[in-house]
């Protein structure tokens, strides 16, 4: 997983513009940027990863419950029949 890039000099910016006094846009700044840096946050190759494993593992279970009910059938339709 990696990090994400945060400009924390444009945030300030966009909050002074706003009206947020400086010493406030700043204190928001350093915690958004902590908190941002503290996570671990997913990219687009991490999740399609997951996803491919994710996809392999229901083919598998799709393929044995698939044989499991083959089995079953072929074990009672004999009885059925008889």
């Amino acid at each position: 997983m990696s990090s994400i890039t945060f400009d924390t000099l444009k945030y300030i910016d966009r909050l002074t513009e706003s009206g947020i006094p400086e010493p406030q846009a700043k204190a928001q700044a350093v915690a958004l940027g902590e908190v941002l840096q503290s996570q671990e946050l997913a990219t687009k190759a991490d999740l399609r990863a997951e996803i491919t494993l994710l996809k392999s593992e229901i083919i598998k279970w799709v393929v044995g419950i698939s044989f499991a009910q083959l089995a079953l059938i072929l074990t009672i339709l004999p009885q059925l029949i008889a």
